[in-house]
């Protein structure tokens, strides 16, 4: 049996006018002071790829347009609803009043690893990712409705933070895709 790569016209892809009116998995990528240029825009990528409904941009994070944000989103920005905001408390007092649940993707004391996990589908989920050298800031972890952890087993302290967003929006992508 052949093996080939496909082409991109093979992969019948939204385009930017449908992804807009698609159904979204109801998840709210907030970032918190992210200084990497490129990784937002690598988020935005991300954010395409699994349909998350926003992007919320906090503090000294970048927003678009930016053209180095353009080099890792190739186009996403145009696609995935974003909004900025001064503080990450903000961001998130205003997600809360929306009813949404609130986690930060942090190492904590009292953190629920990310396979374990029970993902409310009905319910809006926000993920708040943290600043590259400090993670989320205390405040929004107090915040927050409960801390995610993704179990590592290796030396390392942490993963680059689009790496982060990448296997968490996956699980709850994943979860969805099994229960549709």
């Amino acid at each position: 049996m052949e093996n080939r790569k496909l082409k991109n016209e093979e992969l019948e892809r939204l385009t930017v006018k449908e992804f807009k009116t698609a159904e979204k998995i109801p998840l709210i990528i907030v970032l918190d002071n992210v200084r990497s240029l490129h990784n937002v825009g690598s988020i935005f990528r991300t954010a395409d790829a699994f349909r998350v409904s926003r992007v919320v941009l906090c503090g000294c994070t970048g927003t678009p347009p930016n053209k180095e944000i353009a080099k890792t989103a190739l186009g996403a920005t145009e696609s995935v609803e974003w909004v900025y905001y001064p503080t990450t408390m903000d961001a998130l007092k205003a997600l809360r009043l929306e009813g949404v649940l609130i986690y930060s993707v942090e190492q904590a004391t009292h953190s629920v690893k990310l396979n374990t996990i029970a993902t409310d589908l009905t319910t809006t989920t926000a993920l708040v990712f943290g600043n590259e050298v400090y993670g989320v800031e205390q405040e929004a972890i107090d915040f927050s409705d409960a801390c995610i952890e993704i179990p590592q087993i290796g030396s390392k302290h942490s993963l680059n933070i689009s790496v982060s967003v990448g296997i968490v929006a996956w699980e709850f992508c994943r979860v969805r895709l099994l229960l549709n």
